[in-house]
């Protein structure tokens, strides 16, 4: 995403494995990750179902990953009874994939000024957002929510955060 110029950071039980050990978390069968409004508008613009092709140390090989965008990308509001992932990226070699999901200015929200909103239910209040914070997960640079501990209490309550957890 960087490569493109679209800033995303690591939410959900994602962050969680970050929070934990800078990891997946054993057993969550994908990542999830968060990008603005903007940014998923741009992918869907110019890189619905592009192809990838990435190398890095541990791949010398390389891989190739198809960046698919769904038909709701833009909607505001999720589809109803569908997924309500905005955009996924795929290794087309083991299928293993990247949930996207776009976050928007909700502008009705009771919580005022503001509040982001996320297909998926979630509800982000910008100064917990932003700035995002620089660090790495899986060895590879990330970027994270200013306020990541906070995000995860309120989601998954103190105890999913054990002793090993950052400050």
């Amino acid at each position: 995403m960087e490569d493109l110029g679209v800033e995303t950071w690591l939410m959900h039980s994602t962050l969680l494995g970050w929070w934990r050990d800078k990891r997946v978390l054993p057993g969550d069968l994908n990542i999830s990750v968060q990008v603005s409004e903007l940014g998923i508008f741009f992918l869907a613009a110019y890189y619905n179902m592009s192809t990838f092709y990435f190398k890095n140390p541990d791949l010398p090989n390389g891989r190739k990953y198809l960046l698919q965008l769904s038909r709701h990308a833009r909607d505001r509001d999720p589809p109803e009874g569908l997924d309500p992932v905005d955009a996924r990226w795929t290794d087309i070699e083991t299928g293993l994939s990247i949930d996207v999901y776009a976050v928007r200015y909700n502008l009705t929200h009771p919580g005022g000024e503001g509040m982001l909103s996320c297909k998926d239910g979630s509800e982000i209040r910008d100064t917990y957002l932003f700035p995002l914070q620089k660090t790495t997960f899986e060895g590879v640079p990330a970027r994270i929510p200013y306020r990541s501990r906070e995000l995860l209490v309120a989601e998954y309550g103190v105890t999913a955060l054990d002793e090993a957890g950052q400050e």
